[in-house]
C-alpha cells in the first residue's frame, strides 16, 4: 500500500465491523460481528475466556494475519477504508493502530531507545529527545525515568514497563491504541496508574481494551461490548457479540439476560 491509502478523514466512528466472521482453519471463532468503535472514547470488550475478544482486537491491526490458519469474512473498516483491501499495507495499519500487550514487553534496549525505535524506523526527522520526553510524559512515566534514560527498559518495575510500552506505542503517533488485558500482570497500584493513564490518553487517541476485570471496565471505559460463547447443535463453540452499549447501561440495565448474569458474577 501507499501510505496515503489510509487517509485520516474525520468521522465519529473510527473502526467498524460489518458481518464479520473469523475462522482459524475450519473453526469459526467469532460470528456475525457488527460493531462501531467511537472516536476518542475507551471501548472495553468483556466476556468469558474463549469468546473471541482478543481475536477481534487483533483484527483491527491485522495481527491475526501472522496466524497461517486465520481467515476473515465480512468487513473491517478504519475511517471508512477497508482494512483488508488489496491496496492496504498491514505495516502501515499497525503504525496507525498500535497495540499494547498483556505482558509488558520492553525491547532489551535503553529506555530512550525503546521509545525512539519506532520513530527511527519510520524515518522521523524531528528532535528525538523532544519526542521521547513527550511520549514518556504522555505515559505518565517521565518523572520516574528522566534521570535514567540510558538504563535498560528491562530494569523497570512491571507497572513502569507497561507504561514504557504504552509510551513506545504512542511515540509513532498512532490514531488508535489497542490494549489486550494491559493490567493482567500488574499489581493493584500499577493497575490504577494505567487506568488513570487510559483516561488521559483518550483525549488524543481512540482506545479499545480487552479486560477480564469487571471493575476495570466500569472505571476505565465509556462503551462496553459483552461477548459470549454459544454452543451449536453439533457441539461446536463460537464467540459472538451479545450486547454493545454505554458502559453504565451494560452494567446497570443491560437488555440481555446473559449480560446481566455475566456482569453480576453468575457465570464467567
Amino acid at each position: 500500500m501507499h501510505s496515503d491509502a489510509l487517509t485520516a478523514n474525520q468521522t465519529e466512528t473510527v473502526l467498524r465491523t460489518r458481518d464479520l466472521n473469523i475462522y482459524y482453519g475450519k473453526f469459526l471463532a467469532l460470528q456475525g460481528i457488527n460493531l462501531d468503535i467511537p472516536k476518542n472514547q475507551v471501548t472495553a470488550f468483556i466476556g468469558p475466556s474463549g469468546c473471541g475478544k482478543s481475536t477481534l482486537l487483533r483484527c483491527y491491526n491485522r495481527l491475526n494475519d501472522l496466524i497461517p490458519s486465520f481467515r476473515a469474512e465480512g468487513k473491517v473498516y478504519y475511517r471508512n477504508q477497508d482494512l483488508y483491501g488489496a491496496d492496504i499495507d498491514p505495516v502501515e495499519v499497525r503504525r496507525r493502530i498500535g497495540m499494547v500487550f498483556q505482558k509488558p514487553n520492553p525491547f532489551p534496549k535503553s529506555i530512550f531507545d525503546n521509545i525512539a525505535f519506532g520513530p527511527r524506523i519510520n524515518g522521523h526527522r524531528g528532535n528525538l529527545d523532544e519526542l521521547v520526553e513527550r511520549s514518556l510524559r504522555q505515559a505518565a512515566l517521565w518523572d520516574e525515568v528522566k534521570d535514567k534514560l540510558r538504563e535498560s527498559g528491562l530494569s523497570l518495575s512491571g507497572g513502569q514497563q507497561q507504561r514504557l510500552c504504552i509510551a513506545r506505542t504512542i511515540a509513532v503517533e498512532p490514531d488508535v491504541v489497542l490494549m489486550d488485558e494491559p493490567c493482567a500482570s500488574l499489581d493493584p497500584i500499577s493497575t490504577l496508574k494505567v487506568e488513570e493513564l487510559i483516561q488521559e490518553l483518550k483525549e488524543h487517541y481512540t482506545i479499545v481494551i480487552v479486560t477480564h476485570n469487571m471493575q476495570q471496565a466500569t472505571r476505565a471505559s465509556d462503551m462496553t461490548g459483552f461477548f459470549n460463547v454459544q454452543t451449536t447443535e453439533g457441539g461446536k463453540r463460537m464467540g459472538h457479540l451479545v450486547e454493545f452499549d454505554r458502559t453504565e447501561v451494560i452494567f446497570q440495565s443491560p437488555q440481555q439476560q446473559a449480560t446481566q448474569e455475566y456482569v453480576s458474577g453468575r457465570f464467567g
